[in-house]
């Protein structure tokens, strides 16, 4: 290509007017976008216009990005000045840069702004100099600065400026496309990189448990990668550590900062069952690295399942809520310490504090600020009230429902969330005493076929079929029936319980409870569900066909079809219903 151009440049006629300038430009604007280095692309560009002009030698001046000093990136000639830093207002070049006009300085001697220190310090002497700004629309991106013709007396005439001026135009369109294409590229280059973050960040989070585990959590980022975090990590003793923390800040630095943070929490909790002391830890080791004056808020701690209890420790974070197990009242919990990475030994010579809760069959939410500022369809925030509203209208649901719900409430069509949101529950399956009746039968001596093998209590609340089902299979259990057995008297009790819980009820200011004994009669298992509402006329009960297409029915058919009788009969002291459940073994 190069050969080309200097063909091109040779091909003057006599009269010093050039042909072909539109082929050199074509020329050149091949030869810049065959490189994708700026430096090369800047000095082979300059070297082409100055042996086309005929100059002893050029420089290329690019306003740097605080648009205050006009830099030398590239030159031709005798002396390197590359690198050299002027004035934007200073000198030729700064003028012609200002006002946007290519200018002819024919006799330096005679130009007030015509600064001799390079010629000084260089000893190349300047007679003459053309110098055209690059500008592109009201944008003008420096200067090129031509000096001196090489041949005559070494001044230059007007019909090179009109050359110079041309050939600048093509050169500031050559710089403007290389620099869009950088830009794509970097851009390119800045996607590729977050979605390898954000395909991190995934890996970083724990994997969901089954529908009976109690704790569970989503993430959802704003951006592509997230500062938010959750972390689920069971023991071998059953208990089970969980965290959700908010980093300061938003971005890379961010999405940095939570993965070294949840790195922590997932080593360090394995050495410790203090909550309080493991925050102090990790805060400690946030100091001694340096987090760039960001913070990270984290609420977390240790769940036994056993007990239903929590120990907790919050570091500034949201104050967490418990749902009663009646779904009716929340509680708070405040921080009681600040966040962490702010100061070593913040806390104390104790550690963060920690605080027992009780869950006592109900619901504990943790949840960052991205839940409690999310859009609501009116344009305002959620805040606090609207997130209690949420969560206490989705309650009933199972908790990975529950967060696809709420979670969904406050993602809008067609908008991004305004900030990260990450959301836990921990669900109690119940109180420590319905837990110790499910998981325990009492004890029938071996020649004993006949008696009561287990009694369960409960609210008549959603959240507590879980114990009922899980007491319908240790009696199942005990009277060593098989899978496809046990299967089908769980349905029919969960069914029956279903139905007290949506029907009897109704009106109370508080649902009362349900009683389900489990009774062993040779080669049958009964099953007596008794509720203390008002007696329900019996007659409207009843099972229907399955080809009537209406709602309503299919409950009572489902509960006779796998067991062998299903009736009421006459409760205790006349109060309440009491619905019987045969099936043989």
């Amino acid at each position: 290509m190069s050969e080309a151009v200097d063909e091109m440049i040779a091909d003057v006629v006599d009269g010093g007017e050039v042909r072909n300038h539109l082929g050199l430009i074509a020329a050149m604007t091949r030869e810049f976008t065959a490189t994708r280095d700026a430096d090369v692309m800047a000095k082979t560009g300059l070297e082409r216009i100055t042996k086309y002009v005929g100059a002893e030698a050029s420089s290329l001046f690019l306003i740097d990005d605080n648009g205050k000093e006009l830099v030398c990136s590239a030159c031709s000639g005798p002396v390197d000045i590359t690198g050299l830093r002027i004035p934007a207002d200073a000198g030729i070049v700064g003028r012609v840069y200002n006002e946007r006009s290519g200018q002819m300085v024919r006799d330096v001697t005679k130009d007030a702004d015509f600064g001799a220190m390079v010629d000084e310090q260089t000893g190349f002497t300047t007679k003459s100099i053309l110098c055209a700004p690059l500008s592109l629309g009201d944008e003008c991106l420096g200067c090129i600065e031509i000096i001196n013709k090489n041949t005559g007396d070494g001044l230059f005439e007007a019909d090179d400026l009109t050359l110079l001026e041309t050939l600048a135009g093509a050169a500031t369109l050559a710089i403007h496309n290389f620099r869009l294409t950088q830009q794509v590229v970097a851009q390119e280059r800045e996607r590729h990189e977050l979605e390898l973050a954000a395909q991190i960040q995934r890996q970083l989070l724990p994997p969901a448990g089954g529908p009976e585990f109690p704790v569970h959590g989503i993430n959802m980022a704003a951006r592509s990668v997230s500062g938010d975090f959750y972390d689920i990590l069971p023991l071998a003793d059953g208990r089970i550590w969980f965290n959700v923390g908010d980093v300061s800040g938003k971005g890379m630095n961010a999405a940095l900062l939570m993965a070294k943070t949840s790195s922590l929490f997932r080593c360090l909790a394995k050495a410790t069952d203090s909550p309080g002391r493991l925050f102090d830890a990790i805060n400690s080791e946030l100091c001694e690295t340096g987090t760039h004056g960001m913070f990270v808020t984290m609420a977390g701690g240790l769940f036994d399942p056993a007990t239903g209890k929590i120990l907790m420790a919050n570091a500034g974070h949201e104050p967490p809520l418990l749902l009663d197990g009646y779904g009716e009242q929340f509680t708070f919990f405040e921080a009681e310490a600040p966040p962490l990475g702010i100061m070593a030994g913040i806390a104390g010579p104790e550690g963060y504090p920690s605080q027992e809760i009780d869950l006592n069959g109900g619901s504990f939410y943790i949840f960052t600020d991205g839940l409690t500022e999310a859009t609501t369809f009116g344009g305002g925030m959620l805040g606090i009230d609207g997130a209690r509203a949420l969560i206490r209208e989705h309650a009933e649901e199972s908790p990975d429902l529950q967060l696809n719900s709420i979670t969904g409430a406050v993602r809008l069509p067609g908008q991004s969330l305004r900030d990260d949101l990450t959301m836990l529950i921990i669900q109690d399956s119940g109180t420590a005493e319905e837990k110790a009746a499910a998981a325990a039968p009492a004890p029938v001596s071996d020649d004993v076929v006949s008696g009561q093998i287990l009694r369960i209590r409960v609210p008549a609340k959603a959240n507590r079929l879980k114990v009922i089902r899980a007491g319908t299979e240790q009696a199942a259990a005990f009277c060593e029936a098989d899978e496809a057995w046990t299967v089908d008297l769980v349905m029919a009790v969960d069914e029956a319980c279903q139905n007290v819980i949506r029907h009897a009820y109704v009106g109370w200011d508080e649902p009362g409870d349900i009683v389900v004994d489990f009774i062993r009669d040779r080669d049958r298992l009964i099953v007596h569900l008794m509720d203390f509402a008002d007696p329900v006329d019996q007659s409207k009960i009843k099972s229907r066909d399955l080809d009537e297409v209406r709602p309503g029915g299919l409950g009572v058919h489902l509960i006779k079809s796998v067991t062998d009788e299903a009736i009421f009969v006459d409760p205790p002291e006349g109060v309440g219903n009491l619905f019987k459940l045969t099936k043989r073994l």
